[in-house]
């Protein structure tokens, strides 16, 4: 099952388990059952005596399997056989089952424990997703620390009558006591946020209570991380602010083009950089939106910075580093169906739409490469284009040789339409000529570029008509010490390369800003 690198590797890590627990699987006479029964059988003789593995599991998921210890009843459970992007999670399962401590932070750890309800998660994921293994991670340690919480990881694709059943078009999708609870990628900060109703009010009294930075930076991405990199060099207490730590960079699957680094993923990309934050002692406050900034009344003042939950934090300068977001259509019926068949995600959600009829909308390269990889997994791909195909060459002939992909160029998307809940089809009109098309399908797939998160700022520096925050060459914004840096700025490129070499300039900018400018007496 597992190749003789992939075993090495593995028992190595299993080397790390000390205290027994059992596997116990549901099995049949089928193809799936076989793979798992053999996996699981490679997992229990790395560590005989410590991992045990029985095959008279009883679940009403066939096949799946439960990890849980002697004494205890077994609160963790994967219908899946958990490869490609979720063998990381079954890993740390193991490791964790198995007593070896996570890396979470200690009051994260300590929530868990004292959380007081009983919560039975259920959530679906692809094995092609590279969104789901944070929530699946999340909740199996939730589940492994706490004994009121229990937890179903489903693979989608071994189970499509519960996919169809639910309306489920998304992944990750978690369902909290048999209710719908969340869609979309999470950490666990942010499954806490929703479960532990006290925690926005503890967290806005510790954030409250911190000291003034002399470098805050709002944004957990390339940009971001670099810029407290850089800060934290030069000696000033910096805290580092994000709504998710990696930002857009743990949606991008693979990296060729960094120097220095041959391929890596974005999340193993991200998970490096942010390991660096934390070598420099920086305050990382994650799953936390700001929801306004108060630039200094006068040079060398404090700025002022308020969060969605109530809390505040000061500092003399800051760094803007906030990202991009999918650009939505803004036709009828996108929100309406988001996540009942309209998606941003070919490779999260591009194996739910197996056999079925979708759209893909966008002609660059990120339209043109979703079309071309849900050839190989729908039944047929309409790609509607506003313009003119932009995509590279390479990447249209390849399009259009596929036999199952229709191209429409010149088209504006009318409406996205629906029927109990979800997408039936979608309307356009052919901008040469007027007519107006109905195509009838069960998905559309966005793909038509990137929006700056910068709405939250109002007027309080200046941004351009797309929303980006303008910036000379240095970061520096218009409101002084206030800097910016990344995708959310007028910087013409929107690469992981230019992000992080904007992050160091802002940063060194931030430091020059404070070394000249004398501090006004209240912030003082």
């Amino acid at each position: 099952m597992l190749d003789s690198d992939i075993k090495q590797q593995l028992a190595a890590y299993l080397e790390r388990v000390t205290q027994p627990f059992e596997i116990v699987a549901t099995l049949d006479d089928g193809d799936k059952s076989r793979e798992l029964r053999e996996l699981l059988g490679e997992i229990a003789a790395m560590r005989p005596g410590l991992i045990a593995l029985r095959t008279d599991g009883q679940d009403a998921r066939t096949p799946s399997f439960t990890l849980g210890r002697a004494a205890e009843a077994a609160r963790l459970r994967f219908a899946a056989i958990p490869l490609g992007h979720e063998f990381t999670s079954l890993v740390l399962a193991l490791l964790w089952m198995g007593g070896h401590p996570p890396k979470e932070a200690p009051e994260l750890l300590a929530q868990i424990k004292a959380l007081d309800i009983d919560l039975d998660f259920e959530v679906y994921m692809s094995l092609s997703c590279h969104n789901c293994p944070d929530v699946v991670q999340a909740l199996a340690l939730m589940a492994i620390l706490n004994p009121r919480v229990k937890v179903t990881v489903i693979d989608g694709d071994l189970f499509q009558p519960e996919i169809d059943a639910r309306e489920i078009m998304g992944v990750p999708t978690v369902f909290l006591n048999g209710q719908f609870f969340a869609n979309g990628r999470m950490g666990l900060e942010d499954i806490l946020h929703k479960v532990d109703t006290g925690a926005a009010q503890r967290d806005a009294a510790k954030l409250r209570a911190k000291a003034p930075f002399d470098v805050l930076v709002i944004g957990g991405g390339p940009a971001g991380a670099t810029a407290a990199i850089y800060a934290a060099r030069k000696g000033l207490r910096t805290g580092l602010l994000a709504e998710r730590l990696g930002g857009q960079v743990n949606e991008t699957n693979d990296i060729a083009n960094y120097p220095g680094l041959a391929h890596t993923t974005g999340p193993a990309y991200a998970a490096a950089l942010l390991d660096q934050v934390g070598s420099y002692g920086v305050d990382v406050i994650n799953a936390q939106r700001v929801a306004a900034l108060a630039p200094a009344a006068q040079p060398g003042g404090l700025a002022a910075l308020t969060l969605d939950n109530g809390g505040q934090l000061q500092s003399r300068a800051v760094i803007i580093a906030t990202g991009t977001r999918w650009r939505n259509i803004g036709c009828p019926g996108e929100q309406e169906y988001k996540t009942k068949g309209v998606a941003y995600c070919p490779h999260c959600d591009g194996p739910l739409f197996k056999g079925k009829d979708v759209a893909v909308i966008g002609g660059g390269n990120s339209g043109v490469e979703a079309a071309i990889d849900l050839a190989g997994v729908v039944n047929h791909v309409t790609l509607l284009v506003r313009s003119e195909l932009k995509a590279d060459a390479v990447l249209v002939a390849k399009l259009r040789s596929l036999s199952n992909v229709t191209i429409h160029t010149h088209a504006q998307i009318a409406e996205i339409t629906g029927a109990g809940g979800k997408v039936n089809g979608l309307s356009f009109k052919r901008r040469d000529s007027g007519e107006q098309v109905n195509v009838s399908l069960e998905g559309v797939f966005v793909q038509i570029g990137l929006m700056p998160n910068t709405e939250w700022l109002g007027d309080a520096v200046e941004r351009n008509r797309m929303g980006e925050i303008v910036t000379d060459a240095k970061g520096q914004t218009s409101a002084p010490g206030v800097f910016a840096a990344g995708d959310c700025t007028t910087a013409p490129y929107k690469q992981i390369v230019v992000a992080a070499g904007s992050g160091a300039a802002a940063a060194l900018s931030a430091f020059d800003y404070l070394i000249r400018t004398p501090q006004a007496a209240a912030a003082r």
